[in-house]
């Protein structure tokens, strides 16, 4: 103890010796084991995981806003031009049609069509701003009933003014054409009038002013066409001779020759050229999408 009444510390040693001999004597402490418990995720894996979905919702909203944006300015845009010019499609209206030759022979297994038709066809712009670009016209002619083939033939492209009426003139053909021997007797009908299609495909452009935008094909198809073959030409007639007289006249005067009947003329068979169908239709301008492999 020290000079003032309180008691010395004990030194470092001396304290662990008194507390190990008290708890020798003392009772036993127990050891409790902590206890368990679950952790949750880690939060930086956590927090991974919600960004990436973050980022995710945020490309689908802003791709979906994208498009809704484009499709409105379309709207507008070809909203606006319907109102400033307002375009028609071209109409087609099938004037004549006339078969000046048709052939065909009589094999029962690969007959052959040996033919020749014209067409007239006059095309409208009802447009008044618009102008129309076609390139060459491709012609194919076929029966209805079976669609047999006619023949086929090329019509060059032009620019077709507002307001303006071309006419088209096409010659569809076909020599030595091989075609279905059931159908084909069926169909083409050598004496009579028979049914046939027209149908004319290109590619068109449209022009307003110094824009022109990209050519997309069409088809022009015409039916309900009456045709009637050419009629046979007639047999040549006999030709009759002139007869000459002599008849009797005063003294000096010329011997006078008779002038021949007119049922005595000459008569050469000729073959008349075939006459021509008005038709007078009214062609459907139809849109020909392809897509891949596929026309529509």
């Amino acid at each position: 103890m020290s000079s003032n009444g309180k008691p010395n510390p004990q030194p470092p040693a001396a304290a662990a010796a008194a507390t190990n001999g008290a708890g020798a004597g003392g009772p036993p402490k127990m050891y409790q084991r902590p206890i368990y418990r679950p952790q949750g995720p880690a939060k930086g894996r956590r927090g991974g995981r919600s960004s990436c979905r973050f980022s995710c919702c945020c490309c689908f909203f802003w791709a979906v806003l994208v498009v809704l944006l484009l499709a409105l300015v379309a709207a507008v845009a070809g909203g606006g031009f319907y109102l400033l010019y307002r375009p028609h499609r071209p109409a087609f209206t099938l004037s004549v049609a006339r078969v000046n030759k048709l052939s065909l022979s009589s094999s029962a297994t690969a007959p052959a069509l040996t033919d020749s038709i014209d067409f007239t066809l006059t095309a409208k712009n009802p447009n008044k701003k618009l102008v129309y670009l076609y390139d060459d016209f491709t012609v194919t002619a076929a029966t209805a009933a079976n669609a047999v083939p006619l023949g086929e033939a090329t019509v060059p492209g032009f620019l077709h003014e507002a307001n303006n009426i071309t006419v088209i003139k096409a010659t569809v053909t076909a020599a030595a054409l091989g075609v279905d021997p059931t159908a084909a007797s069926s169909d083409i009908k050598k004496s009579g009038t028979f049914a046939i299609t027209l149908d004319l495909e290109t590619k068109a452009g449209v022009k307003v002013g110094g824009l022109k935008t990209k050519k997309i094909g069409i088809q022009v198809h015409c039916d309900g066409i009456k045709v009637a073959a050419p009629a046979a030409a007639p047999a040549p007639a006999k030709k009759k001779g002139v007869k000459l007289t002599v008849a009797k006249a005063p003294s000096k005067a010329p011997a006078a020759v008779e002038a021949p009947e007119p049922s005595a003329a000459v008569d050469d068979a000729t073959t008349s050229p075939p006459a021509a169908t008005t038709v007078a239709r009214v062609c459907q301008v139809r849109i020909r999408v392809k897509i891949w492999k596929w026309t529509f």
